[in-house]
């Protein structure tokens, strides 16, 4: 039964202390029924490795699979399986279950239940009893206070109606909390589920459509949205945003930005339980839809002509009038030149007139037909997305792109050198992202003629001409005020760099690569005075040595940076950088910083020694690499809010230093790599317990517990 919490119950046993400590290996794997057996195998073997490999056509992934599993206790999850094939094709790489392993199987499908069942019957979940949906409706509606006598006899009802289903209790819990607790209301949300049988999805379906209809008129669009992300996978909270800002499905309401009335409609959805929220520290936060979900705003965007998912190998993509957004995933094996959106026929002239927004996916167009493409005939066009998988973008194709002046968002593949001044068209672009592996794009002046541009995100940008070294003049006037996040720079020392981003008074993530950084009037590495980026909260940067200019000192000489960070930054991320310990100081002393990550640092003297005035006020996370340290000393009040510590292949390092254990909010240490720390992992995870402390982890790799 669909919604019975199968993958609920699955995902608790999966992150179970005990049941993490049982086993060396965990990996989760979605299946779907529509699913690439190579790239869940991928999936599989990346998660066992704690890597993030991609594999050639010819390589037998399941034969590396197999060979990483062999010998050691395993525990696989296989959720939302289909079919037997399937069952058969994932499980051949595993040996055979020796040493404890386990692989846990959901379906709603008892064929495939039995089929892949060891030496116990599947289990059927129970339905939730009515006094079970009842205490999670009352909790999610009134926290910890009781619920209203008037309102007790109707809500007992309410309970009883969800019929025991927990995704239909969890779902009618959101629709309350979210409403006016007053009887007129509750017997609404009554009279609404008494019609309901739930002995199917589609009835699950119905439960899903009553939250939906409960919410906002304004906030459907947004959430219906949603969908055309994959199912099953988590996105960035950052990407809905963009979208919604380009498709004009939010507008600004009294005194709150744009930004503030988005964060506003997603933290809605999230507490309506129509959408999942994962907010970890140390990474991103992310979201994503229950597959049910999911599959109802599939079905409801298209019913509601929002959008709709087409495939190349579809007639009536080639006859039909398209919706105003598309999300078109090209299959090769099935491809009618007449069927497809790029070829610039007169009946896809026609068919594609109106169309607002397209997403192209799936397999990779070869060159005689990409050439062949066309899009000067979409005017119409507010957001383009062709997947680099697809196709990498070339002149001819972008100048096309030129000429589509509604473009709020933009994202492609491309190898070009310099955007064309026709660029400069696209006045009313906000978002451009560029994927461009191999080369350097050249930030020419007209890109700042782009007054609405917020996001800039290539793979490798200059504001140089690497050919010629020559740097990009930028008019002295111009200023790009709405800019908030710039990445990824190349960056080498030049004293024109700070007075180019004095043109970004706004900016608030920026990214780049620092290369051949030596200052010759100081003696000491360059780096570029921050401190007027006063709206800036993330900043990576990746230090590019170079070994090739003889006269450059070696690292030995002078390890100093004269770093000017702003105040105001609350993420910094250093990668390959030789630091000293007034470097470390400099860093200590940032007011706001929460997150830091140190990655393949090089220490100076390999120590660490942190004085009264290393003091990290605010950090929250601290993630080491790699990091040449093998004496760290710390002081009483050098981490006094230091949630979680990360030490990853510190193989230097021989102990982590014992006042840790002192800091009341540390909750989770995290080794990797890092097997000579689990001893005094251990001692202190002992010392915080004997001190009454019962919420203190040591995890390992994939969060597997290392001690109980």
């Amino acid at each position: 039964m669909p919604g019975s919490g199968k993958t609920t119950l699955a995902y608790k046993v999966y992150n179970d202390e005990s049941v993490c400590s049982h086993f060396d290996i965990r990996a989760w794997c979605t299946v779907n029924q529509e699913y690439d057996e190579k790239k869940l195998l991928v999936k599989l073997f990346n998660q066992v490795t704690g890597s993030d490999l991609r594999f050639r056509v010819d390589i037998d992934v399941a034969d590396k699979l197999r060979r990483q599993l062999f010998g050691k206790r395993y525990l696989i999850v296989l959720d939302d399986m289909w079919d037997t094939t399937t069952w058969d094709d994932l499980t051949r790489p595993f040996p055979d279950v020796e040493k404890g392993s386990r692989i846990i199987l959901t379906t709603r499908q008892k064929e495939v239940a039995f089929h892949g069942k060891g030496n116990t019957d599947p289990l059927n979940l129970r339905l939730l009893s009515p006094e079970e949906c009842w205490e999670l409706l009352e909790k999610r509606a009134f926290g910890e206070q009781s619920c209203a006598d008037e309102l007790l006899d109707i809500g007992k009802e309410i309970a009883e109606n969800c019929k025991g289903l927990p995704l239909v209790a969890d779902l009618i819990a959101g629709v309350i909390a979210g409403r006016e607790k007053t009887k007129s209301v509750w017997l609404e949300v009554r009279n609404n589920l008494n019609s309901f049988i739930f002995g199917s999805e589609v009835d699950v379906m119905r439960v899903i459509e009553l939250s939906y209809d409960y919410l906002p008129h304004h906030m459907k669009p947004c959430f219906l949205y949603l969908a055309s992300f994959p199912n099953d996978t988590a996105v960035d909270r950052v990407m809905p945003k963009m979208y919604w800002r380009a498709e004009g499905l939010v507008e600004q309401t009294g005194m709150k930005s744009l930004e503030e009335v988005m964060e506003i409609y997603l933290d809605n959805l999230i507490s309506s339980s129509l959408v999942i929220a994962f907010n970890e520290i140390g990474h991103y936060p992310t979201c994503q839809l229950h597959d049910l979900v999911h599959n109802f705003c599939l079905i409801k965007a298209k019913e509601e002509k929002l959008f709709e998912q087409i495939s190349s190998s579809d007639p009536s993509s080639s006859t039909d009038l398209m919706p105003h957004m598309v999300s078109f995933n090209f299959n090769k094996e099935h491809f009618g030149p007449f069927n497809f959106v790029l070829f610039s026929s007169k009946k896809k002239r026609h068919s594609g007139k109106h169309l607002y927004s397209l997403l192209i996916s799936g397999d990779k167009m070869e060159n005689h037909l990409s050439d062949a493409c066309h899009l000067r005939h979409l005017r119409l066009l507010r957001v383009l997305y062709l997947y680099p998988s697809f196709m990498m973008v070339k002149d001819s194709l972008l100048n096309e792109i030129c000429m589509l002046n509604h473009l709020k968002f933009l994202r492609i593949g491309s190898e070009v050198k310099f955007l064309p001044s026709s660029f400069s068209n696209l006045w009313n672009l906000e978002t451009l992202l560029v994927d461009n592996e191999l080369s350097t794009l050249v930030l020419l002046p007209r890109l700042w003629d782009l007054a609405k541009l917020r996001v800039l995100s290539i793979g490798a940008c200059s504001f140089y001409d690497m050919d010629t070294n020559e740097p990009i003049v930028i008019a002295e006037n111009s200023k790009s005020e709405n800019l908030s996040v710039l990445d990824t720079l190349v960056l080498s020392y030049s004293k024109e760099i700070e007075d180019i981003f004095i043109r970004f008074p706004n900016l608030q993530r920026l990214v780049f690569d620092l290369k051949e950084s030596w200052d010759y009037s100081t003696k000491r590495y360059w780096f570029p005075n921050l401190d007027f980026l006063t709206e800036l909260e993330f900043l990576r940067v990746d230090f590019k040595s170079s070994n090739t200019n003889d006269s450059v000192p070696s690292l030995a000489t002078n390890w100093s940076w004269d770093f000017h960070f702003p105040s105001n930054l609350k993420i910094l991320s250093l990668w390959d950088f030789p630091l000293s310990s007034d470097s470390l100081s400099t860093i200590a002393r940032l007011p706001n910083l929460e997150e830091l990550f140190l990655s393949r640092t090089i220490i100076q003297g390999e120590e660490w020694n942190m004085g009264e005035e290393d003091t990290f006020e605010n950090l929250k996370f601290l993630f080491l690499e790699e990091v040449t340290l093998s004496k760290w000393e710390v002081g009483e009040k050098s981490f006094p809010v230091l949630e979680k510590l990360n030490l990853r292949g510190c193989s230097k390092l021989e102990e982590i230093p014992p006042g840790f254990g002192d800091i009341c909010s540390l909750k989770i240490i995290k080794l990797v790599k890092s097997p000579q720390l689990e001893d005094s992992a251990k001692k202190m995870k002992q010392y915080v317990e004997d001190m009454g402390g019962n919420e203190f982890q040591v995890l390992g790799q994939n969060n597997i517990p290392l001690f109980k």
